[in-house]
């Protein structure tokens, strides 16, 4: 199954890769403190190994949107907006908790940016066609 995707998909695209792959360099250097605050603190496991490896996801994740292609980049797309939800329980205990990270110091930034999260899985699929590979894979599945 190949997925086509627009100019506008493409860079779409790129800039989504390029966010990841810094953010997740900035997960391993200068603002591993500040997403240490999005590790909730119920998560059983230590929070800077959480920023590690999430730094380390989002930098592979990053760099699959950069560089594949077709399918592949669609998959790669689906995988993204399955991260960015893994990753929403962080911004809802950032909120909840009222913690100071990223420049959201009030309750209302805090509560704002959850409504983003919808919008960065919405990128992630549209953006690699990975709504269009699902869609596919739905109805070879139901062929």
């Amino acid at each position: 199954m190949e997925v086509r995707v627009s100019l506008t998909q493409k860079v779409f695209k790129i800039l989504l890769g390029l966010f990841l792959f810094m953010a997740g360099v900035a997960h391993l250097t200068w603002r591993r403190t500040e997403f240490l605050a999005q590790v909730p603190p119920w998560l059983p496991l230590d929070a800077d190994l959480v920023v590690l490896l999430s730094g380390w996801v989002e930098i592979s994740l990053g760099l699959g949107l950069l560089f594949l292609q077709r399918t592949r980049g669609a998959v790669i797309g689906v995988v993204t907006g399955l991260f960015f939800i893994a990753i929403f329980p962080g911004n809802i205990s950032q909120y909840v908790n009222g913690i100071s990270a990223f420049r959201l110091d009030t309750d209302r930034a805090r509560l704002i940016r959850l409504f983003f999260q919808p919008v960065l899985v919405a990128w992630a699929l549209w953006s690699t066609g990975g709504w269009t590979w699902l869609k596919q894979k739905a109805k070879a599945r139901s062929a």
